[in-house]
């Protein structure tokens, strides 16, 4: 029994000589970059997001006194949800990496794009505000004997450090985003 096998030959378009003009080339879909949605760098960016947030939020909630100082309840609010919020896009990325998918899709974009812009600027909101109120409390007041400034002090860091985790988060899913 004879199979017959389709065979493809490519071929050249001819090159234009009348001076028509040429046609646009075809799009060429950007290479995953580290730190995008679905690469192992991206995940490791959730990751060191989730464990940064997560130290600010214990921290903050250790002490005794954090409700007193409404800065310190607005940490505590941003930096629980940027630890939900990386925490849900570790998963995700975990899952694209497991099963070889990529979220490169305008919609899963658009999405993260959003989402890390929110919870950036309001972990750094809340940590600048925290920051004040420390310097307040430490410099100003000369409180600290009174005050946990110490622990202050570290969970502000922790979420500033969480800050600059999700920055390039932000900046490399709106790059994707507007090279569409």
């Amino acid at each position: 029994m004879s199979v017959s096998r389709p065979a493809v030959h490519p071929l050249e378009a001819p090159q234009p000589t009348d001076g028509a003009a040429v046609a646009p080339p075809h799009r060429v879909m950007m290479k995953d970059v580290q730190g995008m949605p679905g690469t192992p760098g991206g995940l490791a960016l959730r990751v060191c997001q989730l464990i940064l947030s997560a130290v600010s939020l214990s921290v903050m909630a250790s002490t005794s006194d954090f409700p007193s100082v409404t800065a310190f309840r607005y940490l505590v609010a941003a930096v629980s949800l940027q630890s939900f919020w990386s925490l849900t896009l570790a998963v995700i990325d975990v899952y694209a990496l497991l099963v070889g998918r990529s979220l490169r899709s305008p919609r899963v974009a658009s999405l993260f794009t959003i989402g890390d812009g929110i919870t950036s600027t309001l972990t750094f909101a809340a940590a600048s505000a925290s920051a004040g109120i420390t310097v307040l409390i430490g410099n100003d007041l000369d409180l600290c004997n009174v005050n946990h400034c110490r622990r202050f002090m570290s969970a502000t860091a922790m979420a500033f450090m969480c800050w600059f985790a999700v920055s390039p988060s932000f900046f490399l899913n709106f790059w994707s985003l507007a090279s569409r």
